[in-house]
């Protein structure tokens, strides 16, 4: 007996086929990601252990179920080149498998095609023969292990090892150890993109792709709060000059704005504008605002790296799946109920967002003496109290609101960095953080002295040894509305701050600036929304989402919905109307379009009209 699949293809499917009509993106020039990509991704159901076998399984899957209706990626999330032993996690150190250049390559007891050198090579030929494309997760910059053991950098233009200025480069000559991954510390690092031999480095990762057969790459930790516009900008330019092309997507997402996402969209082809969503009901409500925002901002469809690029609402985590950070493959199903699933395929769909299918595709049999028993776990309800709170954010330093920082001194060995904009708090004192000057003080730290001469670490009180991130230590959900965290100070870019005279405090981590809003921290609030699109034979859809915790009436006149509709004129028209998840045919209307919605329910509608 097959459990779930059904009911889980006919929700991608229909939404993929309506994704399609959606969709006025000519597929006559051939370009990269013309229409928002579709696919699976491994990360929702097996976190990092998936191994070749399971992969492939897959994509089988994918092929058979999918491919018809537009879902052409299958994708290996991150860690794929470490080895599955005892002792290696997501932030583990030492369990990597790389070559002798310092790239990462396959894990050979996970991936054993790899083995001899071949990388994902046979893999790639096996899924570009299902009639699928294959894609990889990579992460900044260059790997912790290939830094510590000092690897040559390969040059791809000359062949053999790079050499400079009669010397020959190596990775702790190109690895920026103060600017490691803030929230995978002992795994990457940036590298030195003004160094010829940084920029050797990445030219011989993307290469090396491109000759394993991949079509598809995301890019980690390069992003958001983690913004590095550097390592971006040069892989862009090396994916133009490959013979193969490859669909290039950052992620993760955590605080980006349409002002920071317009620095990046036109070099690349999809980016996450969210933490990691996963099956709660907050992940998904906290959704519809970003996606307001991005479409406002002209963002979806925009010129990206020869072709488009998709604001990307991150994967589906529906099916059967593991949980975050887990070292353990699906072992439970999806935690939202299927008025909540509908509603979050409803809405990537109308946004446009990539739409990247995260779960497994459980296959249950029963036999006599052996009967395998599932347990289903309740719908989950997220549960925030209504409450202000200020959050510290990152955006572009173009940005005006940026310059809004000054100091406070109160005698000479004590200076606040105080933020005096506005973040919609009329009553009590300015948010302040404490400067402190102690901690690169010793004479063996002189490199440091000078590299971060004029910046300061910044504590949340008097005398702690807690230092600002301008990251978190870890993925955040979308619910979750903090940004920026405190841990031990330390000697790195992350936690290295400037104030310039402008009054703009910059992060020596991403470049970017901190800015501070007042916000309720309801991520999961009320409401009713609706998404008006327009399909390529003229037909109008409508969706209604109720957000509420009750079953809701919403309504609205025809006439009115020529006012989303450049162009429509729809007073007096009549419309014929049928509604999507329910089949209802509402025959025709010429006044109201009206229906109950249940709770946390959506209605998507197909209007005809004359």
């Amino acid at each position: 007996m097959e459990i779930f699949v059904l009911n889980l293809s006919a929700v991608c499917l229909y939404l993929a086929f309506l994704l399609h009509r959606v969709s006025s993106i000519s597929e006559a020039v051939p370009v990269r990601a013309s229409s928002p990509p579709r696919g699976w991704n491994s990360y929702d159901s097996f976190c990092w252990t998936i191994s070749e076998e399971e992969f492939l399984q897959s994509a089988e899957i994918i092929s058979q179920r999918l491919r018809p209706h537009g879902y052409e990626y299958v994708v290996v999330d991150y860690l794929w080149y470490r080895r599955k032993v005892k002792g290696a996690y997501v932030d583990s150190l030492g369990f990597d498998v790389i070559d002798e250049w310092g790239r990462m390559i396959p894990d050979p007891d996970r991936w054993p095609s790899s083995r001899g050198g071949k990388g994902f090579t046979e893999v790639a030929k096996k899924v570009h023969a299902m009639g699928l494309k294959f894609g990889i997760h990579v992460m900044r910059g260059i790997s912790t292990q290939a830094f510590n053991a000092d690897t040559p950098i390969l040059d791809t233009l000359k062949g053999g090892a790079y050499e400079d200025s009669g010397r020959q480069w190596r990775a702790k000559d190109i690895g920026l150890k103060e600017r490691a991954c803030a929230w995978m510390q002992h795994g990457f690092m940036s590298v030195n993109t003004k160094l010829g031999a940084g920029r050797a480095f990445l030219r011989s990762l993307y290469q090396q792709y491109a000759e394993w057969g991949v079509d598809f790459v995301k890019h980690d930790c390069v992003f958001g709060d983690d913004l590095d516009i550097n390592e971006i900008s040069f892989v862009s330019e090396v994916l133009k000059e490959l013979d193969r092309p490859i669909v290039y997507s950052l992620s993760p997402g955590t605080g980006v704005t349409p002002a920071m996402a317009k620095e990046v969209s036109g070099l690349v082809n999809m980016y996450r504008i969210t933490g990691d969503d996963w099956d709660t009901w907050g992940d998904v409500a906290a959704h519809f605002n970003v996606s307001r925002d991005f479409s406002a901002a002209n963002m979806i469809g925009a010129k990206g790296l020869q072709g488009k690029s998709w604001p990307d609402l991150d994967m589906l985590p529906l099916g059967w799946l593991t949980d975050p950070g887990s070292n353990e493959g699906p072992h439970r199903t999806c935690n939202l109920n299927l008025d909540e699933q509908r509603t979050q395929m409803t809405l990537w769909a109308m946004a446009k967002s990539p739409l990247m299918f995260g779960g497994d595709f459980p296959y249950i049999i029963g036999t006599k003496g052996n009967t395998r028993k599932i347990k289903v776990t309740p719908p989950h309800l997220s549960e925030v109290a209504e409450s202000n709170t200020h959050v510290l954010g990152l955006t572009s330093c173009k940005d005006p609101k940026a310059n809004s920082w000054s100091i406070q001194a109160h005698d000479q060995e004590l200076e606040e960095i105080c933020w005096k904009g506005k973040s919609g708090n009329k009553i009590g004192e300015p948010l302040c953080l404490y400067k402190s000057r102690a901690l690169l003080s010793s004479d063996g730290e002189m490199i440091y002295k000078q590299q971060y001469q004029g910046k300061v670490h910044l504590l949340a009180s008097k005398g702690v040894g807690v230092c600002l991130d301008a990251s978190p230590k870890w993925k955040l959900t979308s619910k979750e509305l903090r940004r920026g965290s405190f841990s031990k100070c330390k000697r790195d870019a992350n936690q290295m701050w400037q104030l310039n005279p402008s009054g703009a405090l910059i992060s020596s981590y991403s470049g970017l600036c901190a800015t501070v809003n007042l916000v309720k921290a309801d991520v999961g609030s009320g409401g009713i929304r609706s998404w008006i699109a327009t399909g390529r034979k003229g037909e109008i859809y409508v969706a209604f989402f109720n957000l509420n915790t009750e079953k809701t009436l919403i309504s609205t006149k025809i006439s009115d919905l020529a006012k989303a509709l450049p162009g429509k004129n729809l007073n007096g028209a009549s419309c014929k109307c049928r509604e999507v998840w329910s089949a209802k045919d509402y025959g025709v209307l010429q006044q109201t379009l009206s229906t109950a919605v249940g709770m946390h329910g959506c209605a998507l509608f197909v209007l005809n009209c004359d």
